[in-house]
């Protein structure tokens, strides 16, 4: 393994250095970290790794579906390497088929013999032609394939209620039934599972341009009459689909209280399980102008800061929730996040396609550390999105396929899928830039399923490493050792021609009496295991 912490003296110094006090005076000072095992905190539900999927570009035509008669290695159409890459994260869920898209999409439009599916355009997105090749049965062979959940988003805006329950009838029907003989006719008997069904999509715009007080309206039969009729998803039982309702956009808080008014008065007839949240990183509002290569430090911390005010927002949303709520019934799902930068040059821009950086990793996992800091009420979230789409896991180019930072900051996180929030006390400093003031160093902590504990550490400055010692009281740490992932540059890319540019590295810390002793360099995330 490669030692990333300096050996010998540095280390013995770091260690040395410890005391009890958090406060960061001088910038060369090591931060101080207090993990406090005794007091754990809300179990982080795997769920917030969830993915979206949207027909979108290439994301799913060329990303996941290529056809059965495709050069490119496939299982009925759907890519191998994909699969593969994906089935390493333990993707959670996978939202689909939109996004804006979902409230435009009639479903009997992609089943049966592909011969006889509806050609359309996609007006949403870059008038390209939807051919609808890629229906329900496919999208549930790809998370079957995948090993993930099904989140799908009903049509609300452009359908009605009887085609959303005919939709959840088709997928969820015993074989008997007429719904469930078709299903059958299409090549699949056994009912499907559908985990989570979004009713609608951001309905105070694309979705319709509704009120909130108005979707709280529409919102009702829908989850009153779109049932599930698979056995092993019953009322009450543990997997029982939850229904997540539209919720705001960025800090617009009134879909929140509307909905949340709704659902305080419900009777045995409806309820919802989960409010949507959606938050864009964009570096400057709509529309986006953020280059996602070529950009300098002042745009990296611009970018960093906004991406922070995600805290703030579901703080927001959550204090209103509360009032309501109180004892966290229903879950925030951030079913929309990342970063949304201008389109790669020479591409339809409404395709949305963007490279994905070192930055665009250190801002994945800032995120992901904010919504285990709020695993409390944050239970689902689904990054934007899944393959060749805004702050894509995945980029792919006919045969040719390469991982993005972004997918190994999830990778490296696996621990935390279903761990248990650790607190930890820390002063970070300050990484100034310009008049951007941000904390040079973030962390969380967790223990995981198997009982080990782990840290997380991201160093936001991208020009001077941090020092860190992190101390756990009444427990001496025997070692530490994991993965960091650092570049050359903020706008280090992995692309085709360089896949491997920006990829974790081994990582050891040096245990002591004081604590564990780590350094990490400009901007670069560790994720370490704690020996105790």
């Amino acid at each position: 393994m490669i030692d990333l912490v300096r050996p010998g003296a540095a280390v013995a110094l770091l260690l040395a250095s410890a005391s009890p006090a958090l406060a960061q005076t001088d910038a060369s000072a090591p931060v101080e970290m207090v993990v406090d095992t005794a007091k754990p905190g809300s179990k982080i539900d795997r769920n917030i790794f969830g993915q979206f999927a949207e027909h979108l570009g290439t994301g799913i035509y060329g990303g996941v579906w290529v056809g059965k008669d495709s050069p490119i290695p496939n299982v009925r159409g759907i890519r191998k390497d994909v699969v593969a890459a994906l089935r390493a994260i333990r993707v959670p869920n996978v939202r689909w088929p939109g996004g804006c898209f979902a409230d435009e999409y009639h479903w009997r439009h992609g089943i049966g013999p592909a011969k006889d599916r509806r050609v359309s355009i996609n007006s949403n997105w870059g008038g390209a032609t939807e051919p609808n090749s890629f229906g329900t049965d496919e999208f549930m062979d790809f998370v079957d394939q995948i090993g993930s959940d099904a989140y799908v988003s009903v049509n609300i805006g452009s359908g009605t209620v009887a085609e959303a329950a005919e939709w959840l009838e088709y997928m969820t029907a015993d074989p008997a039934t007429t719904a469930g003989r078709e299903r059958a006719g299409n090549g699949h008997a056994a009912p499907y599972k559908v985990k989570y069904l979004g009713i609608g999509n951001e309905s105070w715009s694309c979705g319709g341009a509704m009120t909130a007080d108005h979707y709280a309206d529409v919102m009702k039969p829908f989850a009153r009459f779109v049932r599930n009729y698979n056995p092993a998803q019953a009322a009450d039982s543990p997997g029982a689909m939850q229904r997540i309702a539209v919720g705001p956009g960025d800090d617009n808080l009134s879909y929140t209280e509307s909905v949340m008014k709704a659902w305080k008065a419900h009777d045995w007839a409806w309820s919802i399980e989960g409010l949507s949240l959606h938050r864009y990183t964009t570096g400057g509002g709509w529309p986006v102008t953020q280059p996602s290569t070529g950009f300098d430090e002042g745009r990296y911390a611009r970018m960093l800061k906004e991406t922070l005010g995600m805290d703030e927002t579901i703080a927001k949303n959550a204090a209103i929730m509360d009032k309501y709520d109180p004892e966290k019934k229903v879950a925030i799902a951030v079913d929309e996040w990342g970063a949304w930068l201008a389109p790669n040059p020479g591409s339809n821009p409404g395709f949305l396609q963007q490279q994905n950086s070192m930055r665009d990793a250190i801002l994945a996992a800032l995120n992901l550390n904010i919504f285990a800091r709020h695993a409390d009420r944050v239970r689902i979230t689904n990054i934007a999105q899944m393959i060749n789409v805004l702050q894509a896991m995945i980029l792919t180019d006919k045969e040719k396929m390469v991982l993005t930072p972004t997918y190994h900051i999830y990778k490296m996180y696996l621990p935390f899928q279903d761990a248990t929030y650790m607190p930890v006390k820390f002063d970070g400093g300050t990484y100034t830039q310009g008049d951007i003031k941000l904390p040079r160093v973030d962390a969380v902590a967790v223990r995981d399923t198997a009982g080990k504990l782990w840290l997380a550490v991201t160093n936001l400055d991208p020009n001077r490493p941090a020092k860190i010692v992190a101390r756990f009281p009444g427990v001496q740490p025997r070692a530490a050792r994991g993965e960091m992932l650092t570049a050359p540059r903020v706008d280090s890319v992995n692309s085709f021609e360089a896949p491997n540019a920006v990829v974790p590295k081994p990582f050891t810390g040096k245990a002591g009496k004081a604590g564990v002793a780590l350094e990490l360099p400009g901007k670069s995330v560790a994720v370490v295991q704690i020996d105790l």
